[in-house]
């Protein structure tokens, strides 16, 4: 058995407890130690028969308190062990390498095994700050790129951290609205109450301005949206209605498919330039934001809107719940032989199936249904181990010929963590055995690189080498992406293992090392390289994403952001779970 294969066994205990020694007595000997004891015990009656009433009163006072503390501290014992049997029980106590994936199906799959309460509810977590070192790490980091951005970007869309200046994009104050709810739940609140001023004055969506729908829904809309669950303040969630009223023209399209662009100040909406179709994740990945808009609003055409996208997706054609990467907003109909791919364009429309459900409060059936038929799908197409390690990867299929294509996008470590999500509220137990493996193949693609970074894609071999992947230079760079610390706190909260903070801990050191710059924080041109060559670029989800997530992470409070009560979207952003 090779070292790839051997399973974890987490029942070893620890030593075996030595038996009791034995002693025998003779009749003789016991005789002589019972008179000595019958000796001794007549002495202590006379001496405390020679006690005044005071000083037994005393001892009797003494003896009470004593019992009370040894009752007190056996009920603490025992509860406390009670605690740790159940932590343990959900832990695996050793770094999780090459758990053995199991291929077997799982009866009757589509029924839950396990329930995890859902709960609807006015009350709000209270965030009080960083409570260990780590976190306050996390929080000094936030604090730099933040003051970065505010003296040599505020209001544009994105800072330029190596050479101070501004980016824009979408003129939406993207780094401002993206990363609200990150200050906020970090207990920032002057780094708060300067976004939220920023936002009430000088937030406007009446530009003349194409934007992106799919990314302004998630950072902008889902942004703004989390920022009024958290506060009840209902300029916010103005803000989002507003937004909301301009996005709804990406639904005129013939099928309801959302066009890519809209331009928010006309109202109207439009196919990208390059090409007649929208990209399939794209428009699977708006439903949360527009659903609790709808919810927080009382008014159902945005959730209407977007569910009915969910549902004519529902009907398509797929390979077996696995779609292609773009759709005809016109037709309705999928680019016929496009990429099929957990990466780019394919990712999170699986990631919103399950969530979906999940906030929904498992209402919509159809839903589960395309999650655990995709799933069955990547178990079946796109899982592969790599040589000679047998490491499990997701792999994609490639365009018009449909072969398999050995490359994982760093955007495929999402994956760990939304199986760790579903197995939790009662999928099949393979589904978190994937999810276990993957992690570490994911954790891999940073470690194998001296900046303790992971490329934007990682190439794996199939055949017999010595190494199991790769990095080619044209993928080598990095944008500080969110996805695999993203699946670490998924993994933390719902298992325990402190094994995925240690992990989160060296590659919160890579950025601190590397791409910490006098201004922020920088993309980077090549993990590879000691000396990377620095992109000048700090992306907003850097922010809302990256750093919050770590955060999280660091936490000595799991459940700081319930899975039992939020639903997190793309961009990081926490909304409520409602009970239908």
């Amino acid at each position: 058995m090779s070292k790839m294969d051997t399973k974890i066994d987490l029942n070893e205990g620890g030593p075996a407890v030595p038996e009791s020694t034995k002693w025998r007595l003779d009749k003789s000997n016991s005789t002589i130690l019972m008179n000595e004891q019958n000796v001794s015990h007549r002495k202590i009656i006379r001496r405390w028969n020679r006690l005044s009433r005071l000083q037994r009163s005393i001892v009797y006072a003494l003896v009470v308190i004593g019992a009370t503390l040894l009752i007190l501290l056996y009920l603490s014992k025992v509860s406390k062990d009670d605690v740790n049997k159940k932590s343990r029980s959900a832990l695996v106590q050793e770094p999780l390498k090459n758990v053995s994936l199991v291929i077997e199906p799982v009866a009757d799959a589509s029924v839950p095994k396990k329930t995890v309460v859902d709960i609807e509810s006015n009350e709000r977590p209270i965030f009080t700050g960083p409570k260990n070192a780590r976190q306050y790490a996390v929080v000094q980091s936030f604090k730099h790129a933040w003051r970065g951005y505010k003296e040599h970007a505020w209001g544009h869309d994105n800072l330029k951290p190596v050479t101070g200046m501004a980016a824009e994009w979408f003129s939406l104050g993207l780094t401002i609205v993206d990363s609200l709810d990150t200050a906020y739940v970090m207990g920032l609140t002057e780094e708060f109450e300067e976004g939220r001023q920023w936002v009430k004055n000088e937030l406007v969506f009446t530009k003349n301005k194409d934007v992106n729908f799919f990314e302004v829904t998630i950072r902008v809309l889902g942004g703004l949206l989390s920022c009024h669950h958290f506060t009840q303040d209902e300029m916010f969630l103005n803000k989002a209605t507003d937004l909301g009223d301009r996005l709804m023209a990406a639904f005129s399209s013939p099928s309801g498919i959302p066009y890519s662009d809209v331009n928010l100040g006309a109202r109207t909406a439009h196919a990208p330039e390059w090409s007649h179709y929208s990209t399939t994740a794209e428009v699977t990945t708006v439903q949360l934001e527009f659903r609790e808009l709808s919810r927080a609003s009382n008014n159902p055409a945005f959730e209407d809107a977007a569910a009915a996208v969910s549902e004519k997706i529902h009907h398509l054609p797929k390979k077996h719940g696995l779609v292609p990467i773009f759709i005809n907003p016109n037709s309705g109909h999928f680019l016929p032989h496009a990429t099929i791919t957990l990466g780019a364009r394919g990712d999170s429309y699986y990631e919103y199936l399950l969530k979906q459900w999940l906030q929904t409060g498992k209402t919509i059936n159809y839903l589960l249904d395309d999650y655990l038929t995709a799933i069955e799908g990547v178990r079946q197409f796109l899982a592969k181990r790599s040589s000679p390690s047998k490491l499990l990867f997701i792999g994609e299929l490639s365009a018009g010929s449909e072969a398999f294509n050995p490359k994982m996008d760093h955007l495929t470590c999402f994956l760990p963590g939304t199986l760790a999500l579903g197995h939790a509220n009662g999928l099949p137990d393979w589904h978190m055995t994937m999810a276990e493996e993957l992690m570490y193949t994911c954790y891999l693609t940073y470690a194998a690189h001296p900046t303790f970074l992971a490329p934007e894609i990682t190439h794996f071999n199939l055949a017999s080498t010595t190494e199991d992947m790769y990095t080619k230079t044209a993928d080598a760079h990095t944008l500080l992406r969110p996805e695999f610390v993203e699946s670490l706190w998924y993994m933390y909260q719902l298992t325990g293992n402190t094994t995925y903070q240690e992990w989160g801990w060296q590659i919160f050191q890579g950025f601190e090392k590397y791409a910490k710059v006098p201004f922020g924080y920088t993309s980077l041109a090549n993990v590879k390289s000691e000396k990377p060559v620095q992109r000048d670029m700090m992306e907003s989800f850097f922010l809302s994403e990256t750093l919050k997530y770590l955060y999280l992470l660091f936490s000595d409070d799991r459940y700081v952001i319930d899975l039992n009560k939020y639903v997190i979207n793309s961009e990081a952003h926490p909304l409520p779970i409602h009970k239908n």
